[in-house]
């Protein structure tokens, strides 16, 4: 059985994925978003693209079955196993601009987007390479009406996951979100597995 790893409330990891093997995303406390992010690693600035999936999925809220491609059309990961079925992948992760615009009475925080990029400058990502992120568990509902969304709360409750195939060799960065809007007001880990 392969170990089970934990990212500490508002930071974030990158790691191998090779071609065939599967990694599984948990909130272990519930509550907790992760932003995920995949890199080919061949080449990095073969990157996830949020525009070019949902254009494909022809929806927004993606589950098993659905195909996370890149920005030069290729499945990068496949969605296996899906405990919540609301994952979010409009929006762009956190970053200190986030936390100085959206937040007044929130102290300064680097976000997802500085923890991404902190994480994955090793692998060669800048960070203005860095794309939306594949956000596990936030929850984003859109009005059908006039386009307006709202984040809310994740669904997603202690022990919840969602499993993914990798279809090519990848880097992947991956957080425990740090905006309190994203997660209900409060911050926990995340934990991953790989097989």
């Amino acid at each position: 059985m392969s170990e089970t790893h934990r990212i500490p409330p508002r930071s974030g990891v990158a790691f191998r994925l090779n071609a065939g093997q599967e990694l599984t995303v948990i909130d272990s406390m519930g509550g907790q978003v992760a932003d995920l992010l995949a890199v080919a690693r061949d080449d990095v600035r073969e990157l996830l693209s949020s525009g070019r999936t949902l254009d494909y999925a022809e929806r927004i809220y993606l589950t098993t079955g659905d195909r996370l491609y890149s920005n030069r059309s290729n499945v990068m990961l496949e969605i296996i196993e899906d405990d919540v079925g609301r994952h979010d992948f409009l929006l762009t992760p956190c970053s200190e601009a986030t936390f100085r615009l959206c937040y007044d009475n929130e102290p300064p925080h680097q976000g997802c987007h500085g923890n991404l990029a902190g994480a994955l400058a090793e692998y060669g990502v800048t960070d203005d390479a860095i794309p939306v992120a594949f956000n596990c568990f936030m929850n984003v509902p859109v009005d059908g009406e006039t386009g307006k969304f709202k984040v809310l709360p994740p669904l997603s409750k202690a022990g919840d996951r969602i499993r993914f195939r990798a279809t090519m060799d990848l880097v992947i960065g991956l957080t425990a979100c740090s905006a309190p809007a994203s997660n209900g007001g409060s911050f926990k880990p995340i934990d991953y597995r790989i097989d």
